[in-house]
């Protein structure tokens, strides 16, 4: 099989290592195949690519997108390293309000899947990264909402301190502030 999946600690939350293919002409590798993940349990279509490119320092999230638009993500790294943020906000849930991470990075290629009902966000550790994700759903600007990066209760233990944020990213509330729709 050309993929190993990992589960991580919080249930649904997949680290995906490929299978890499080395030789003298540099490497190949699958980045996604249907019966391969749907029988690891990751079985909702694909619909949306998105591509983003920033510098050191960038901290993008924690984003997720309301119902009827909610997504998961498979997320990749192509160039550079990032580290790799995932917070279950499903109120149901036995972990809701803790979170997960890997680091990812186009050395170790490996990807981590996100599903519905959960913030994402990735701080970039590298000068440059480039990160390409597939999404479950298409992006919806009236479905978008998020959690404030630093959020007291979560406690997610980023490897900066002042990161470089979007305008909205410094705006978003506490998680014990908004109602997800999870």
């Amino acid at each position: 099989m050309p993929f190993t999946f990992h589960e991580l600690e919080i249930d649904g939350v997949v680290l995906v290592e490929p299978k890499v293919y080395k030789d003298e002409r540099g490497y190949f590798l699958e980045t996604y195949k249907m019966p391969d993940f749907v029988k690891a349990g990751i079985t909702r279509p694909f619909v949306q690519d998105n591509y983003s490119r920033s510098c050191r320092g960038v901290l993008r999230g924690l984003h997720y997108q309301k119902s009827p638009f909610a997504q998961g993500k498979m997320v990749s790294v192509i160039q550079g390293k990032i580290f790799d943020v995932a917070v279950d906000i499903r109120k149901d849930s036995p972990t809701f309000g803790r979170w997960v991470s890997a680091t990812l990075s186009a050395g170790n290629k490996n990807m981590l899947y996100v599903p519905q009902g959960f913030a994402h966000g990735f701080l970039i550790l590298s000068a440059v990264a480039k990160v390409l994700y597939k999404a479950t759903n298409v992006y919806s600007p009236e479905a978008e909402a998020g959690i404030i990066w630093n959020d007291r209760d979560l406690k997610i233990d980023w490897p900066v301190k002042e990161p470089i944020l979007a305008e909205r990213d410094k705006k978003w509330p506490a998680l014990n502030e908004v109602e997800t729709g999870f």
